[in-house]
């Protein structure tokens, strides 16, 4: 009989310290079983701790990364989707979370980039993406963030949320518009999204690149602008000649000042991309950011570049007055 006793004894024993050794499995591995119906009582100081090893759903663990959008425009609203987009009206200063991490892409003008950097808070000026067509550097530099993410976008938006439409070309099928630096992954994947292309490269590829984006807006507008063309399609067509001539010009005079080596066919890469945004009508416009570079090289370098503006500016056809 105490035999009998001890074993229903040692068998109960075993039952309570299965179950007590699996409610605490379940616990810890999340699970919720009827064993939460039974909520024991801990002494205080326990109960405590026990709050304290736990985050509330108000602990900030880490950073979430947010992609902000500056400027509704055309192409800001173009890569908006899912972002955060910050239009006229929207202070960048207290817009922008001085804590997040992310990349803020800036699809604005070039005159306003004074007053954004200015405005973003110091600890994210960091993760400023630029999008600008022009030359940058010496803002950049100024502003100390020359080695900060830039885009050179070959693309075109006719009109708000109108089909965008890709430097795809003949000549490059992978697409022209590129991005570097740190961010530039995540525009690339933004673009990717649109079902537009985005070559990520090194520092090192992008500044010809950006400088034949350059020459490309200073050419085909100047031109155009300087024949009375409709569109930077007539001006590549038209005055073929000319054109060619003006990039080679440009091509020699920034290779000699930035020692920069364009790989070859610059004349034929941009001229397949004119093919493609044809339409694009043609205007010399922030001429600070553009055709500014070149004029300053002066007339030794850039003498044909130089006498067209001189002569749009005395034709009336330039809205600013040459330096």
């Amino acid at each position: 009989g105490i035999l009998i006793g001890l074993s229903i004894l040692f068998m109960h024993a075993t039952m309570i310290s299965a179950t007590a050794v699996a409610v605490a499995v379940l616990a810890i591995t999340g699970l919720h079983t009827s064993a939460e119906a039974f909520s024991p009582s801990l002494p205080p100081a326990i109960a405590a701790t026990s709050c304290m090893t736990r985050p509330s759903a108000q602990t900030k663990l880490s950073a979430t990364p947010e992609t902000v959008v500056i400027g509704g425009g055309r192409i800001g609203s173009l890569i908006s989707e899912g972002a955060t987009l910050l239009g006229r009206a929207d202070p960048v200063s207290t817009s922008i979370d001085a804590d997040g991490e992310g990349p803020i892409f800036i699809a604005t003008r070039n005159d306003v980039l004074e007053g954004i950097v200015d405005d973003c808070p110091a600890s994210r000026r960091g993760d400023l993406v630029f999008l600008q067509n022009g030359y940058l550097d010496d803002f950049l530099e100024r502003k100390g963030l020359l080695s900060n993410t830039q885009a050179l976008l070959y693309l075109s938006v006719a009109s708000m949320g109108a089909e965008p439409v890709d430097g795809i070309t003949s000549v490059n099928p992978e697409g022209l518009t590129a991005a570097t630096g740190v961010h530039a992954r995540a525009f690339a994947d933004r673009l990717a999204s649109l079902g537009l292309k985005c070559n990520v490269v090194s520092a090192e590829e992008y500044r010809p690149a950006m400088f034949e984006k350059l020459i490309w807006i200073a050419t085909y507008m100047l031109v155009g602008t300087a024949k009375d063309c409709k569109s930077v399609g007539q001006a590549g067509s038209d005055h073929a000649q000319l054109v060619k001539d003006v990039i080679s010009e440009l091509v020699s005079a920034v290779s000699a000042k930035e020692g920069i080596a364009f790989p070859s066919g610059a004349i034929e890469r941009l001229a397949a991309y004119t093919d493609v945004v044809a339409d694009f009508p043609c205007g010399v416009k922030e001429f600070e950011w553009r055709n500014k570079y070149f004029y300053d090289l002066g007339d030794g370098a850039c003498p044909i570049h130089n006498g067209l503006l001189r002569e749009c500016a005395e034709g009336g056809k330039l809205a600013f007055e040459l330096p």
